[in-house]
């Protein structure tokens, strides 16, 4: 692995195959055209909002099964998904590269990492809409699996159920499962490289960020600070053996570094076992199945997989990580 390019990732034990051997690779190269041209990850992150939510569009348009017009011509539906998914693959480079650019070049910020955590929901809050919109349009077939009759009636009941589920699948599913999975790549990282090797934080630091951030700041950058303040505040609420592990940690040795290895190597070899398993709550596997559920023509089942396959393995990652924090606080 090419040393310039190794230095540019948080670290390979995080990585899944794909993204190791071929996006992070890609990624790479397009941060060293950016650094070329002295343009800022911020602004890498800010494109990769727009062009994943421009995504949008073209999914609530990919209808395959039941054409595009009045002679029922499924080309264009199909074309229409293919756009999308390529807009949203576009993003997620981007996304990639922002963080490798930042790395590369040492333009790493505060404001970066709250945009960063941002840029995934800015992408799958109007997909999700336009997914919505797009069954109100099309789902004879949904209608016929259930014996339901296709009535306007039955339509905005129907359509009201599904903006439910993705409003169960978008906040709870989506935003709960990437905000654990993020908090636990921070935490990994900072018991193998410690404090200085990892972004781990803290609401209680992120308050204290917010009271003192100048007022002749722009407003936008109080508010995705308050924002980020809820963000770790949540990862916390959903972690309680861990945040107990921590105190311990602090109360009797002050930081990290200052922690035995013995008992560092201990974390980090629970915490690697996880990583894996973590790796299917971030952006590959979740857009995998996006992917599929649009092109069969049944978006639908994207809410419901990741409500209940997604939500399966994001209890698993979480129970596993906090029982094993629960027995090595009780060692301390």
């Amino acid at each position: 692995m090419n040393e310039k390019f190794k230095a540019t990732l948080k670290s390979s034990e995080i990585e899944d195959w794909l993204d190791l051997h071929v996006i992070r690779p890609f990624c790479y190269y397009c941060a060293v055209f950016f650094a070329k041209l002295d343009v800022h990850p911020n602004t890498i992150t800010v494109w990769s909002m727009i062009i994943g939510a421009a995504s949008a569009w073209f999914f609530a348009q990919g209808s395959v099964y039941y054409g595009d017009n009045a002679q029922g011509d499924t080309s264009l539906g199909l074309a229409y998904n293919l756009i999308a998914i390529f807009l949203l693959m576009w993003a997620d480079i981007f996304d990639c590269t922002d963080g490798q650019l930042a790395r590369m070049t040492g333009k790493k910020s505060r404001m970066g990492r709250i945009l960063d955590g941002l840029a995934g929901f800015a992408w799958f809050f109007p997909i999700y809409i336009a997914l919505v919109w797009r069954f109100y349009l099309h789902h004879d077939r949904e209608f016929g699996w259930l014996g339901i009759d296709n009535t306007e009636q039955n339509t905005l009941i129907a359509t009201g159920i599904v903006l439910l589920l993705a409003l169960v699948s978008g906040l709870w599913g989506l935003q709960g499962q990437q905000r654990l999975a993020d908090y636990y790549i921070q935490v990994h990282l900072f018991f193998l490289k410690g404090e200085k090797g990892s972004e781990l934080d803290n609401s209680e630091k992120q308050r204290e960020i917010y009271e003192n951030m100048p007022k002749s700041l722009p407003f936008y950058e109080r508010m995705f600070q308050k924002s980020y303040i809820t963000y770790t505040k949540m990862q916390e609420d959903v972690t309680p053996e861990f945040q107990k592990l921590m105190q311990r940690l602090r109360e009797k040795y002050g930081t990290i570094d200052n922690v035995p290895q013995e008992l560092r190597d201990e974390v980090h070899r629970h915490s690697l076992s996880l990583m894996k398993w973590n790796g299917l709550l971030t952006f590959n596997f979740r857009e995998a199945w996006l992917f599929l559920f649009c092109l069969i023509d049944f978006p639908v089942g994207n809410f419901l997989w990741e409500i209940v396959g997604m939500g399966l393995i994001y209890w698993y990652v979480n129970h596993r990580h906090e029982s094993f924090c629960k027995q090595i606080a009780e060692k301390i």
